[in-house]
């Protein structure tokens, strides 16, 4: 009767796996394009140059992880945990990172492309030669963050080196059409 009621749940659990179209994550699983990691703990990970396009990283803890060089292009990060991760030169072009946190983070030179970092937070974080080029920074929060160097939204405006938790423009250079012949 054990045995019987065992096999019921272990054939149940498989049915439902399988019925439910979402595959279960594995968070065991290596380091590929599209890996479900979803609601996995990964903290203190050497994850450098990893491919993790596509991957389902939803409320998946990353603290302290280094994921320098990583891409992470169309990833689905939304709830994650990057808090005091290494991201040097992360490519997260069009991921969602939707109430992500990545306070403390090291994002230098990371791509942000039309990335929705909707109700993250960046606290602290380092965004020096950024590019939020399209980014989506509804209820962003922003405070103390780094942005010196950093390409703004509008992919055009440089945040200078004095931008703190918000984008100052570098002083406006003159056209080359609005400089006057000297002489």
């Amino acid at each position: 009767m054990i045995r019987s009621r065992c096999l019921e749940t272990v054939g149940l659990a498989f049915l439902l796996s399988v019925i439910g179209g979402t595959a279960l994550a594995d968070c065991s699983d290596f380091a590929t394009p599209g890996v479900n990691w979803r609601r996995c703990l990964q903290d203190g990970q050497d994850l450098r140059g990893a491919d993790l396009s596509g991957a389902s990283l939803d409320d998946a803890s990353f603290k302290r992880a280094d994921l320098s060089g990583a891409l992470l292009v169309g990833a689905d990060a939304s709830g994650a945990k990057f808090v005091s991760a290494t991201m040097q030169d992360v490519d997260l072009q069009q991921a969602r990172l939707i109430g992500a946190d990545l306070t403390k983070a090291n994002l230098t030179g990371a791509s942000l492309r039309q990335a929705d970092l909707t109700m993250a937070r960046l606290f602290r974080a380092d965004l020096s030669e950024a590019d939020l080029t399209g980014a989506r920074l509804a209820d962003t929060d922003l405070l103390k963050a780094v942005l010196a160097g950093a390409t703004w939204i509008d992919g055009k405006t440089i945040c200078s080196e004095s931008s703190i938790g918000q984008c100052h423009p570098v002083g406006r250079q003159p056209e080359i059409s609005e400089v006057e012949p000297s002489g």
